[in-house]
């Protein structure tokens, strides 16, 4: 438990500061640029007392002038932490949209031009978070999404959401693929339990949607990139 400790101390030593300061000057000058640095800064300083290290590989694949879609596998609470950091520039984050009703962190991610998914089912509420999407995009932002839409409680790949693809083909932004792993066995589902350990990340190169007839055969080719940089126990 005393990585547990670690990272709520981290986060309550270093978070409350930066709510106090970061969200007044965030609505002064209507800029959350730095709010936005230091909640990375705060996240990779948790990961890190935690005694979490994280292995890299294929962020040299990404142009740094080109905007993309982030899509992750998603195993564990700490993948959010160790991935949205890495990722350059700011990105948006596709997330059910209770979490924004968290006091502070839900305003804050509100700010910060996240995306509500409702997991009602309704075409309509799939409408508005790939339009919402399609904003972000145009603003200049990365988006990143963990398309599984749920973390996996054994580490194994999930059926994929088809929200995020739908965004892809409608926009034609690249697809990066990201698959983590070794997060599972650190952080499991149901548990606030933090153990020690490695993680592993790798972005795959990127994945045109052009190249694809349709949205079936993008999700394929991009659950196949995902699938290739995991373990095999975790694909089966």
């Amino acid at each position: 438990m005393l990585s547990t400790f670690a990272v709520l101390l981290t986060y309550l030593l270093f978070g409350i500061p930066a709510a106090i300061v970061g969200l007044p000057w965030t609505l002064m000058t209507s800029d959350i640029s730095l709010l936005y640095r230091w909640s990375m800064w705060i996240a990779r300083s948790g990961i890190r007392a935690a005694g979490i290290r994280v292995e890299v590989e294929g962020l040299e694949r990404l142009d740094p002038e080109q905007r993309y879609i982030f899509m992750s596998n998603h195993v564990s609470n700490l993948d959010p932490p160790i991935l949205l950091p890495l990722i350059p520039g700011r990105t948006s984050v596709f997330l059910k949209r209770s979490l924004m009703k968290i006091p502070v962190l839900g305003y804050a991610m509100r700010l910060g031009d996240f995306i509500p998914v409702d997991r009602d089912g309704r075409v309509e509420s799939a409408k508005q978070s790939v339009e919402k999407g399609r904003e972000v995009l145009a603003s200049g932002l990365q988006v990143t999404t963990f398309v599984e839409g749920t973390r996996s409680r054994d580490g194994r790949l999930l059926p994929f959401k088809k929200g995020p693809f739908y965004l892809a083909i409608e926009t034609g932004a690249p697809v990066v693929p990201v698959s983590i792993s070794g997060t599972e066995s650190m952080m499991k589902k149901g548990s606030i339990r933090i153990a020690p350990g490695t993680a592993h990340v790798v972005f795959h190169s990127p994945v045109w949607p052009h190249d694809y007839a349709t949205r079936e055969e993008l999700m394929t080719a991009v659950r196949s990139a995902i699938a290739s940089g995991l373990p095999e126990w975790m694909i089966r």
